[in-house]
Formats: C-alpha cells, sequence, structure tokens
C-alpha cells in the first residue's frame, strides 16, 4: 500500500545506520522518495561520500550524513540527543561470512554491541519504531555471522514491551546485488575468464532485488506494532550451480 507507507514516513526524523551500504543506502533513496528528514549513519567515508553527492545530485536536501561508528556508545548517543529520531532503520552490520568466521570477535563487537546500543538509545530517548534489518542466515544459524545477527535478534525481542519503542525485525535472504551477493562475484569471475567457483553443488538461495527487499523493509515497518519477525516471501529457492551455468 504505497500511500499508507508514504503517508508513515513523510515529514518523519528517521536515522538509518549502515546508511552508505548496499540495503541502507536504498532504504534511504526510498525514504527520500517519501519526504522523510533523514540522519545517515556509516563508518565507511568514501561510501557515505558517494550517497551524499548521488543525494544532492537528485536534488534532495533534508539529510544530514554524519560518519560514525555504531560501536562507539557515547558518540552514538550525541547523534540521538540532536538528530531526535522517531523511527531508527538499524542496517550497520558486518556480514561476509567467512572473513567474519575468522574474527569472530569483530563480528560480536558489531553485530551484537553495536544493535545493543543503538537499540539502548532508541529505548531511552523514545524513538517511535526501531527496525532491526536481518538476514535469513539467522534462522538455525550455521556460521559466527549468522550466530551473531540471532543473539542481536533476540537482544532486541527482550526490550520489547519495556518503553514507547516498537521494536521490529527484519529477516530476508539474499539480495541481488547487494554487497557479499554472489551475483558480482561470478560476474567477476566471467569477465576473468573464469574459473566460476560454487562452493558446493547442491546449495540453494533465495534471491530478491534490493529495491524490493527495501521496499518489504518499509511495509514491514509500516506494519509493525512492535515484537515482531518478519521474514519476507523470497519466492523459489535456485540453485546456485543452475546460476552460474545460465550467468555464463
Amino acid at each position: 500500500d504505497d500511500g499508507a507507507v508514504r503517508a508513515r514516513f513523510a515529514g518523519k526524523r528517521v536515522l538509518v545506520t549502515g546508511a552508505a551500504g548496499s540495503i541502507g543506502s536504498e532504504l534511504v533513496r526510498q525514504l527520500v522518495a517519501m519526504e522523510a528528514e533523514l540522519t545517515l549513519v556509516d563508518l565507511a567515508e568514501s561510501a557515505l561520500y558517494d550517497v551524499q553527492m548521488e543525494l544532492h545530485g537528485s536534488g534532495a536536501d533534508r539529510f544530514r550524513p554524519l560518519v560514525a561508528d555504531v560501536r562507539d556508545a557515547a558518540g552514538m548517543a550525541r547523534i540521538f540527543a540532536q538528530a531526535r529520531p522517531e523511527v531508527v532503520f538499524h542496517a550497520a552490520a558486518y556480514k561476509h561470512v567467512p572473513l567474519m568466521e575468522a574474527q569472530p570477535a569483530e563480528a560480536v563487537r558489531t553485530n551484537v554491541g553495536g544493535t545493543r546500543i543503538v537499540a539502548d538509545l532508541a529505548l531511552a530517548h523514545g524513538v517511535g519504531e526501531f527496525i532491526l534489518i536481518s538476514t535469513d542466515k539467522a534462522v538455525n544459524p550455521t556460521s559466527v555471522m549468522g550466530a551473531t545477527k540471532r543473539t542481536a535478534e533476540l537482544y532486541v525481542s527482550t526490550l520489547a514491551g519495556q518503553g514507547s519503542t516498537a521494536f521490529i525485525t527484519t529477516r530476508f535472504g539474499n539480495v541481488l546485488g547487494s554487497n557479499g551477493s554472489v551475483i558480482p562475484l561470478f560476474r567477476r569471475q566471467i569477465a576473468a575468464g573464469g574459473p566460476v567457483t560454487v562452493t558446493d553443488p547442491e546449495v540453494t538461495r533465495y534471491f530478491m532485488t534490493i529495491p524490493e527487499a527495501c521496499r518489504l523493509v518499509l511495509e514491514a515497518a509500516t506494519m509493525g506494532h512492535g515484537g515482531e519477525i518478519y521474514v519476507f516471501d523470497m519466492g523459489q529457492a535456485v540453485r546456485i550451480a543452475d546460476l552460474a551455468d545460465r550467468m555464463i
């Protein structure tokens, strides 16, 4: 329901963490179109600059980009005090599975610790809604990344009902073209003349485009009352080996 979603965010003060990432930046684009007043938080300075320049180029002016770390409790507290957000989309996370397997402490610091800091601040500042961007890898997690995202979900769920903030979790699978997606990797491997690497021919994944995924995040934020975990209908699972064959 486009009208309901637009009405939900028009004129609202919205804070997006991980705003320079593939999901965060698309959320920002859609929220700008809905005339929300945005605070963009990301640790990646160059990527945040690119988003800033893109938004300026489109004529947007109701946004403020801030280079900040969700793991910095004092810094995030200052941002909440200044921005006074009514809605928070928490998309900041480490999500590359092999890297996080090799550095589990960093995964915990960001995915668990960062979420805790931002969620606690949302509660303390009476934010209306906090939306956690999670992953289907949090379901029966088999990796450090999945386990840290599941821990983040569990922490957020414990805050539901403690104050006026509605805590909502959204889960989805692989997003086409997102940072860490297999599609850009295959594309680079094919351009280099191969080989195209598939870890296991029986592995299947669900796919969705970035705009579709972000549209559903906004839909969930509009529908949610707090305490829900929304699992997106990702369509039919695709064998990664078949995907690689088709791309080749």
